[in-house]
């Protein structure tokens, strides 16, 4: 019967997307009619009769009818009634479709290209960061909503129309002389206002690189194992992606790297993600020499330098390039929020006029109005504040975590250990490489605990596992909860 039919499809849908009742039903309506339970020239039941069976209102039948009506699967007929269109698909023909689309090789989907698939399928951000008790996510309840929402209504309010218009300099100028400041004292990086670029985030940053400074096919080596957004980054511009292992002290190239000349190195060397470890110094000279040699661009992703929790803090890896070979980024993210979607790149002075010309190009970059409610928040000391709080907060909870995972330690070369725990918003838990970490990652997520396997993010090397455990986002409650669960489930698998 027809209508416990369209119910049965409502029920699934509704239990699967939360789709509202009209949508269910226009949805469950139009399966009826490709699947053949609605043949063509078929007549519908009236809305009054469809109401009553299906206990909904009249509006919501009639607003499902009128959007199939207007997309061509339903014609009326006056004094007749409404009928399915003779133009719908015969069910034997869509399925047929579908059967084919079912059958057909993955690689070979009709709807993406080669560079589609591997953005779609390669590296995903819902496997690699999801909150609350996961790598690479920020708390930010405590950001001072109210002040910022001042700020930005203050400025609002004073808007000048060039405000509200694209903008063609690379960012509002007292943001980019705030952000200066900031990094020429805190970071060591050389820098002069007019280096900084205003973008949306790393991920921006990353794509403007990539674009500018490499062709489709050149090669660009990364971290191994990697952070995915820089990997999304390049395979979306083309370039051919040659991983370098890390250990320890950083990135470490070799004579093999080295017959696969880069034109981008991608670094992550105050915090390398995901393991934590810190480039020594003798490594980022080394590094820089490298880049020498090759002619290369050397990216520098700065992303969590502010939470430095043991130890002096650390200069940029742009504070040593005597070349102008480096371009450094970073991020307001962690810091603020990840909605206000603004980051910063600092690029070498004969780069500034081609990437403030491409930013605009590419991007039509805008949102002036709260560049400069952030250039003030930055400027009346608010943005130091709000950081001291933050990395208060985030000591707390990394103290707590490390507490939580001590039962599981221990001193053998083949002991879990912890790396990384000095600065930023994650550690990592390595483990023996014997241990299936994947396993045990599947494990804590079947109690509610999600953390990520270490090999998840290793591109060619296969001696690497542990876990990768975010604690910005948790609570410290449900980290005194969760860090001995994780200890607990490796203490089994280490037997």
């Amino acid at each position: 019967m027809l209508s416990e039919y369209l119910l049965a499809e409502m029920n699934r849908l509704g239990a699967q997307d939360a789709l509202p009742l009209h949508r269910q039903l226009y949805e469950a309506l139009r399966r009826a009619m490709l699947d053949g339970k609605l043949g063509a020239g078929e007549r519908l039941p009236s809305s009054r009769d469809l109401a009553q069976d299906l206990n909904l209102s009249r509006n919501t039948v009639v607003a499902a009818i009128n959007q199939l009506s207007v997309e061509g699967y339903l014609a009326s007929r006056v004094g007749s009634g409404t009928y399915v269109n003779d133009h719908v698909p015969r069910a034997s023909g869509v399925r047929a479709a579908r059967g084919a689309l079912a059958q057909a090789p993955h690689h070979q989907s009709p709807r993406l290209s080669t560079r589609g698939e591997a953005l779609a399928h390669r590296f995903s951000a819902t496997e690699l960061e999801v909150q609350p008790f996961t790598p690479g996510i920020a708390d930010f309840s405590a950001f001072p909503l109210a002040l910022w929402q001042r700020l930005q209504n203050k400025h609002w309010r004073m808007t000048y129309p060039d405000m509200l218009d694209y903008n063609t300099s690379g960012g509002y100028a007292p943001l980019r002389r705030a952000i200066a400041d900031y990094l020429r004292v805190f970071r060591s990086v050389q820098l002069e206002a007019d280096q900084v670029i205003v973008t949306t985030g790393t991920q921006q940053s990353l794509e403007l690189c990539a674009r500018l400074l490499a062709d489709h096919g050149d090669t660009v080596w990364v971290e191994d194992p990697a952070y995915w957004g820089a990997m999304k980054a390049f395979i979306a511009n083309g370039q051919r992606v040659h991983p370098v292992a890390t250990d320890d002290e950083g990135i470490r190239p070799t004579e093999a790297d080295d017959a696969q000349p880069p034109k981008l190195i991608y670094v992550t060397p105050s915090h390398q993600y995901p393991t934590g470890a810190v480039m020594s110094l003798a490594r980022r000279h080394q590094l820089l020499a490298t880049a020498r040699t090759h002619g290369a661009w050397v990216l520098e992703d700065d992303y969590d330098s502010e939470y430095r929790f043991s130890g002096p803090p650390l200069s940029s890896l742009e504070g040593l390039d005597l070349d102008g070979r480096v371009l450094y980024m970073g991020t307001f993210s962690k810091v603020l929020y990840p909605g206000l979607k603004l980051g910063y790149l600092v690029v070498p002075k004969g780069l500034v006029e081609p990437f403030r010309q491409a930013h605009y190009d590419l991007h039509r970059p805008g949102h002036m109005p709260t560049q400069a409610a952030l250039a003030e928040f930055i400027e009346m000391g608010h943005f130091a504040s709000s950081l001291r709080r933050a990395r208060q907060t985030y000591a707390e909870r990394r103290q707590c975590l490390l507490e939580g995972l001590k039962p599981v330690l221990g001193d053998g070369p083949d002991a879990p250990r912890i790396s990384g725990a000095e600065q930023g918003l994650h550690l990592c838990l390595r483990l023996p490489a014997h241990l299936d970490d994947q396993a045990i990652a599947q494990r804590l997520a079947q109690q509610g605990l999600i953390v990520r396997p270490l090999s998840a993010y290793c591109l060619r090397r296969q001696d690497m596992r542990g876990l990768v455990i975010g604690y910005g986002y948790a609570a410290l409650s449900e980290i005194q909860r969760c860090g001995p669960l994780v200890a607990a489930a490796v203490k089994k698998a280490v037997g």
